[in-house]
Parts: C-alpha cells; sequence; structure tokens
C-alpha cells in the first residue's frame, strides 16, 4: 500500500482534466439574437437591399432611392403623417395621396416620403419653386417682367402675402413665441371662449393625434402658410372644409395642457415663425 501513495495525485489530476473536458464540451453556445422589428430598422440612403445579421438580403425601404434629394423626407422614429405634414407645411391626405399610403398611420423609420407636390421644382432650401406660366413672346431678347412687391407686412418683417391675418382669440397672451421653447403664441382664456380662423383656409387636419397638442385644427392657408390651433375642448369643423376668416372653428380648453388657452402657432413653409409679426397691433 506504501508504495502506491506517490502515484495517488497524478491519479486524482487525470480524473479532473477529464471532467473538466466533458463539462466543456458540453457547453451550448447561443447564436447571435436579430431584431427583426420593423421600426428599429436604420434608414438607408440608397435603394441597396439591407443585409441583416444572418446574412440574408431584405428588400429596400419605399422611396430610398430618393433619400436626401430636396422635397422628401426620411421618417424617423416617433414621426406620424400628421406631424410630418405639419412640418413641411403640407396636409397629410396630400401626403398620403402623393405617396399611395392605402394605409396612412403604416409608416416606417427610414421609409422615404415625398413632401412636396408632384411636378414642382423644388431647390435645396426645400423650398417649393413655382415654374412661370409661359407668355406670347418667346424672344430670347424679351425683357422679363418686373417683379411685384410683396405684400407688406402686417406688423413687423414677415410678409403674410396678402392673407391679412387676424388674432384667433380674445383673450390675453400669456406666452408669446420661442423658436427653441414655444413655436407659437399662447392666449389664455375661459373654456368655451371661441377660436377663430385667422385667415380663409381649408382644414387639412382635425383630431387628437399629435401628442402635445390635444384636439387640434390645422388650416392650410395658401402653399406658403398653415396655421395649428391646439388645447381645444371641443372642434367644430372637419377635415376638407373650407372656412372664412373669423369663422369659429372651435372652443378654447385645456386639452394636453396644464390650464384653458390657445396655443397658436403659424408655420411658413412648415417653419414656425412668430405670430405676432404677422398679426395686427392690440
Amino acid at each position: 500500500m506504501t508504495s502506491l501513495l506517490p502515484f495517488r495525485p497524478l491519479v486524482l489530476t487525470t480524473l479532473a482534466v477529464a471532467l473538466l473536458s466533458a463539462c466543456t464540451s458540453s457547453v451550448r453556445v447561443l447564436a447571435p439574437v436579430e431584431d427583426r422589428g420593423g421600426m428599429s430598422r436604420t434608414p438607408q440612403t440608397s435603394s441597396s437591399p439591407v443585409t441583416t445579421a444572418s446574412g440574408e438580403a431584405s428588400p429596400a425601404l419605399p422611396g430610398s432611392e430618393n433619400a436626401g434629394k430636396p422635397g422628401y423626407y426620411t421618417v424617423q422614429r416617433g414621426d406620424t403623417l400628421t406631424r410630418i405634414g405639419l412640418d413641411n407645411g403640407q396636409g397629410w391626405r396630400d401626403l398620403a395621396r402623393w405617396n399611395n399610403l392605402t394605409n396612412p398611420d403604416l409608416i416606417e423609420v427610414g421609409q422615404v416620403l415625398r413632401v412636396a407636390p408632384p411636378g414642382a421644382a423644388v431647390e435645396n432650401s426645400g423650398v417649393v419653386v413655382r415654374p412661370i406660366a409661359p407668355s406670347g413672346n418667346t424672344s430670347a431678347t424679351a425683357t422679363p417682367p418686373k417683379p411685384e412687391p410683396a405684400p407688406a407686412a402686417q406688423n413687423g418683417s414677415l410678409s403674410d402675402e396678402g392673407l391679412g391675418f387676424m388674432w384667433p382669440a380674445n383673450g390675453v397672451l400669456i406666452a408669446g413665441f420661442d423658436e427653441a421653447k414655444n413655436k407659437g403664441l399662447d392666449i389664455g382664456g375661459k373654456a368655451g371662449d371661441p377660436v377663430m380662423a385667422a385667415a380663409d383656409g381649408q382644414v387639412v387636419y382635425a383630431g387628437s393625434g399629435l401628442r402635445g397638442y390635444g384636439n387640434l385644427i390645422i388650416l392650410k392657408h395658401n402653399n406658403t402658410f398653415l396655421t395649428a390651433y391646439a388645447h381645444n375642448q371641443a372642434l367644430l369643423v372637419k377635415e376638407d372644409q373650407k372656412v372664412r376668416k373669423g369663422q369659429k372653428i372651435a372652443e378654447m380648453g385645456k386639452s394636453d395642457a396644464d390650464r384653458v388657452k390657445l396655443h397658436f402657432e403659424v408655420r411658413r413653409q412648415g417653419k414656425p415663425v412668430d405670430p405676432a409679426k404677422l398679426l395686427p397691433a392690440r
């Protein structure tokens, strides 16, 4: 028995190595998880197929060949068609029609949408440029007509293009325009006070689907200007309806707000501008 003792450590070591080898050979290696969620796709800038983690090619997103071109917009996370329309000076119904969207509630991150009317020339700034109608004189030496001066602004440096905006409510001004914090004016009042159209136009949105605006109405006045009326307690007009300046379109409320007020925005080609520069002095 004494002569076998020196070999015992060697035997134990051999057994331990064998056990470890067996355990190691039985460990399962997990395959990488593939995210197939549509909302997590990275916006594409070309029409090339997207390659997934498994090596499979998925089709390019609709309109991706137009990414980055003037007059087009790439959908970002959290976007809605109403928001995209407001930010680009268009009605959501027009966007749905121009992009052949059968269900306007289904847009995908990375999808590229036309946000300018088909056939309109668009500069790199994103401003829609209307072609000048040809005149009877086509001579190359013809003197071009002198451009008409822009209509004078009501109360500042902006032109309202002859729309003659009016105040949409009679309450006191409780918050002014701030490009970073407040994209319009906040007008105080009592629940049920009348909210009026600031100028002639057409209703391009009436609903509560835009977060932060509550019951909202958006009017399109021409190819340049939209106005928005938010936080109403009641909406009195419907989409596609034409309205006149001064017409009651809603009742003031506090939907999605901390107090009764009207939040009023003016959008010039989709960009918020200070309404006070377009409204008559009080």
